[in-house]
C-alpha cells in the first residue's frame, strides 16, 4: 500500500519525519534528521524518502519553528527558508499543509495518553476550559487549545508568545536580563528560556557575580555543570531558566485561563527530571499576588517527546484542512 502522508516537524536543530498509510493513524519510519546537515528543506525530504524507500506521498503536512503568514517561509533559529508553493510543486504533493510547529504539538495534545505525561503541581484539569502549551528548545514555542461551544477537539493557537518580553522579579534577575540587554537590546522570553538562553544565563551570572567560572557553548554543558559537577553559577542559571519558564507558563495560563492545564513541550526540560520539579519552576508559575490561588489549582504536565506528538498534530492539521 503506497504512502500517503508525509509528516514533518521541523525545529531550529533537527527535523523529524514520518509517513502514514490510509485510514491508518500509525506513524512509520519515524527518523530525526539534523538540520544543518542539509543545505535545504527539500534536501533533507529527499534524504527520508530515499533512506526509507517511499516515493513522494499524496498529501504533506508540516509543523515548523517559524511563524507561517504566507507562501514564503524564513526560520528564525536556523538558515533555511522556502516557498510553500515550491516545495509542493518539487514533490508533487496535491496538498501541503504548513503549519506552526506549536500549533501542531497543541493539535495532538488531547491524543496524549497518561504514560506520555508527568505532572508537576497543581491539581485536577477542568474539562473543557482552554489550556496552554509551552516549551524550550532551541527556541520558546508557545501556544494553546480553546475549545468554542461545539468543539470538543479544540481550536490551537498560533502565535510567537516565545518572543514577549521577559520581566524581571527580583534585583538578581534584574541585574542578568541587564547583562542580555546590552547584547540584544530587547530581552524576549525567548533569549533566557532556550538552549542558546541558558549558555547565556550561564554566562550573565557569570558576569553579574564577578567570578571565574568555565567557558561553556550548549546548554548541555550548563546543565551538565549543574546537576553533575553542582557548579554553583551553573546552579543559579538552570533555577533562572526554569524560574523564568515558570513566570512565562503563569502568564499565559492567566492569558488563556488555562483551567484546563498548561502543557510543557520541547527536549530541554524532560532532560532535566526530578529536580525540576524543585526548581523555581512552580513557585514562579503561582507567584502572579492575589491569583496565586487560581494558578495553584492549575496543573502542569511534562510531555516526554521520544512520542514525536507534534507529527500526530500535523496529521491531524490535514484532517481539519479537508480534502
Amino acid at each position: 500500500m503506497p504512502a500517503t502522508r508525509l509528516l514533518a516537524d521541523i525545529g531550529g536543530t533537527n527535523i523529524r519525519l514520518a509517513w502514514q498509510n490510509p485510514g491508518d493513524d500509525s506513524l512509520h519510519d519515524t527518523r530525526v534528521l539534523q538540520c544543518a546537515q542539509y543545505p535545504t528543506v527539500d534536501d533533507a525530504i529527499r534524504t527520508y524518502l530515499g533512506e526509507v524507500g517511499i516515493r513522494a506521498p499524496h498529501e504533506a503536512a508540516f509543523g515548523i519553528a517559524n511563524p507561517v503568514t504566507g507562501d514564503a517561509i524564513r526560520m528564525t533559529n536556523h538558515s533555511w527558508s522556502f516557498s510553500q508553493k515550491a516545495v509542493r510543486e518539487a514533490f508533487g504533493f496535491a496538498r501541503l499543509v504548513v503549519i506552526n510547529d506549536f500549533t501542531a504539538l497543541a493539535l495532538a495534545l488531547p491524543l496524549l495518553t497518561p504514560d506520555l505525561l508527568r505532572q508537576v503541581g497543581g491539581g485536577q484539569a477542568v474539562p473543557g476550559e482552554a489550556i496552554g502549551l509551552v516549551g524550550a528548545g532551541t527556541g520558546l514555542g508557545v501556544s494553546g487549545l480553546v475549545f468554542p461551544p461545539h468543539s470538543p477537539a479544540g481550536v490551537p493557537l498560533s502565535g510567537e508568545g516565545g518572543h514577549v518580553t521577559l520581566a524581571a522579579q527580583t534585583q538578581h534577575e534584574f541585574d542578568v536580563l541587564q547583562v542580555l540587554q546590552q547584547r540584544y537590546g530587547h530581552v524576549s522570553a525567548e533569549r533566557a528560556v532556550s538552549g542558546s538562553g541558558l549558555v547565556d544565563l550561564y554566562h550573565a551570572v557569570r558576569t553579574v557575580a564577578k567570578a571565574g567560572g568555565t567557558e561553556v557553548n550548549s546548554a548541555a554543558q550548563v546543565t551538565e555543570a549543574a546537576l553533575q559537577a553542582k557548579d554553583p553559577l551553573a546552579l543559579q542559571a538552570l533555577d533562572l531558566f526554569c524560574g523564568f519558564l515558570g513566570n512565562v507558563a503563569g502568564n499565559l495560563a492567566l492569558t488563556l485561563g488555562a483551567r484546563g492545564g498548561v502543557y510543557i513541550g520541547g527536549g530541554m526540560v524532560p532532560r532535566l527530571g526530578e529536580w525540576f520539579d524543585q526548581s523555581s519552576f512552580r513557585q514562579r508559575f503561582e507567584g502572579k499576588g492575589r491569583f496565586q490561588p487560581y494558578l495553584a489549582s492549575i496543573p502542569c504536565w511534562i510531555i516526554d517527546p521520544s512520542a514525536t506528538p507534534a507529527l500526530y498534530g500535523a496529521s491531524r492539521a490535514l484532517d481539519i484542512a479537508g480534502g
